[in-house]
């Protein structure tokens, strides 16, 4: 006789009652027993267990693996009064049995589950390895490692387990809280102070170019001219300083670059012209079209004779040199282009725009390899050093560095809540960032300790509000630094000579402070 669903649902719906009544209905029971009639035995046959101890074990390790996923029980001897215990306590210790039969002898869960070095991890030692060893002296360095006794019912216990003079008691279970915050020694640096002012330009600077000489160096504007300066008569501030000044542009001038192969100078404003001038006549001797709005950035390669300009047509375009024409446009921004690099490894181009985002390209392809989408804000400067294959990106909410090779996240510099416009790098490992009010600071690009934070003084007949600093350079030998700012002045900043480690120490109490609170964050 084949049973099908249909006769199965009364059956059902009858076993559901009766099973409810004989729960419930206890007054009018004939029998203590449910099953001492055949016939009660019958209709129950379909009533699961009220209690099955292997469906209790499992939803317990489902709860424990669901509210302490990181955290793995290693078994321990049972008491004398182990069968007195609840039947939650008992799956408990059997997942504990579970845990400890795959171990073999002298080793601990957690070493065994690869968690080795997390922070917060449980690490529960078994009874008869702390009877042997005690634990490792580097689990309870200073480093920021703290230890927990759970179960103990008196400190004297809990103190000899630590020093391995007595094991856990039964039951006991050895908890290391470990953390891995390591605090990064900065290297010291001496403070920059204001040396010279040069007021020379009718409009705020907005770019700066050194020659590959080291010699002169040349500067931008909004009253649309570049003045060529000799540097060691500028950082004296000699009134022959000054040695041209090149008319052309229309609008303000945003890009500036000296060519290492060539005699050129190249300038890009927003006038949507990326020029190129010969320093031996002083004339412009090519014009490079293709912009449709103006151009922000501008950088030369490296290596190969080509520029890359960038700007408010959210567009990066790499040029030939010498025939003018462009090579790729590199579309994918959805803002301005507002930051370039250049290097001789891939990715060869690195672009960071106003939409937030830094996108770095395969020049050979002309194609977009990786986009970053850490910034909140727009990024508006970038920096690379000459001493490591990294780059440092600059925006409203804060400076982030990464790997040059394929754009991975090292560390936040946090502390400067400005809109930065300008980065530089040294030799020595002194970044600069200057901001659109002003502020600098000054950090060491390896730890990202900001060991100096000054503010820029507009000078006389200017109004407080012209106090931003819209581009910043290092020269070539890492001792003056030059900024551009909105009080149409050129400054000269270089390291004072009187401080050293005594007289400008580095507050260590207040970086390890601020890096202990930045390891709690979650970005």
């Amino acid at each position: 006789m084949v049973t099908t669903a249909a006769d199965l649902a009364p059956q059902s719906s009858r076993t559901s009652l009766k099973r409810s009544r004989i729960l419930f209905d206890t007054s009018h029971a004939p029998s203590t027993d449910p099953l001492s009639t055949p016939a009660a035995a019958s209709t129950l046959a379909f009533v699961p267990p009220l209690f099955d101890e292997s469906i209790h074990k499992a939803s317990i390790k489902r709860k424990i693996g669901f509210f302490y996923p990181d955290v793995n029980l290693a078994y321990q001897e049972e008491d004398a009064d182990s069968k007195k215990d609840s039947a939650t306590v008992r799956a408990i210790k059997e997942l504990r049995h579970d845990a400890l039969d795959r171990l073999p002898s002298g080793e601990d869960v957690a070493a065994v589950s690869g968690n080795n070095g997390e922070e917060g991890r449980l690490v529960i030692h078994r009874e008869m390895d702390l009877q042997r060893k005690a634990p490792p002296e580097s689990q309870f360095n200073s480093n920021g490692g703290a230890m927990v006794l759970a179960g103990m019912k008196d400190t004297k216990t809990s103190a000899s387990a630590v020093e391995g003079k007595q094991p856990v008691r039964p039951g006991g279970i050895l908890v290391i809280r470990k953390s891995d915050t390591t605090i990064p020694t900065p290297k010291w640096h001496a403070p920059w102070r204001l040396s010279t002012v040069i007021s020379s330009h009718l409009g705020w600077v907005r770019s700066i170019a050194f020659d590959p000489t080291n010699t002169m160096f040349a500067t931008g504007g909004g009253d649309r001219v570049i003045k060529i300066f000799d540097l060691a008569k500028a950082c004296v501030a000699a009134n022959d300083a000054l040695k041209i000044t090149l008319t052309g542009h229309i609008s303000p001038v945003r890009g500036l670059a000296f060519s290492e192969r060539h005699p050129y100078l190249f300038s890009a404003g927003e006038d949507k012209m990326v020029k190129c001038w010969d320093l031996e006549t002083n004339q412009v001797i090519r014009h490079y079209h293709g912009h449709l709005s103006g151009v922000f950035a501008l950088k030369l390669h490296p290596t190969l004779d080509v520029l890359v300009t960038g700007g408010r047509d959210a567009v990066a375009r790499v040029w030939d040199m010498r025939t003018k024409h462009q090579v790729h446009c590199l579309t994918g921004h959805d803002n301005t282009v507002g930051a370039i690099l250049t290097k001789s490894v891939d990715p060869q181009i690195v672009t960071g725009s106003y939409d937030s985002t830094i996108k770095l390209w395969d020049l050979a392809a002309g194609k977009c390899m990786t986009t970053l989408t850490h910034h909140k804000k727009a990024v508006r400067a970038l920096a690379q050093p000459s001493f490591e294959n990294t780059f440092l990106s600059g925006a409203a909410d804060n400076l982030k560095k990464w790997v040059g090779s394929d754009g991975r996240f090292i560390k936040n510099f946090t502390g400067h809540k400005a809109v930065i416009n300008a980065l530089a790098i040294n030799d020595d490992g002194v970044v600069l960032s200057a901001a659109d009010d002003g502020t600098m600071n000054f950090w060491d690009y390896a730890s990202g300790h900001c060991f100096q934070t000054s503010q820029t003084v507009p000078q006389p007949g200017s109004l407080d509000a012209e106090n931003g600093i819209f581009a910043a350079e290092f020269d070539l030998t890492g001792t003056r630094l030059i900024t551009c700012e909105a009080d149409k002045s050129i400054k000269i900043w270089k390291e004072d000579g009187n401080a050293s480690e005594l007289s400008h120490p580095i507050d260590m109490k207040a970086w390890r402070k601020k890096c202990i609170a930045e390891s709690k964050k979650r970005y």
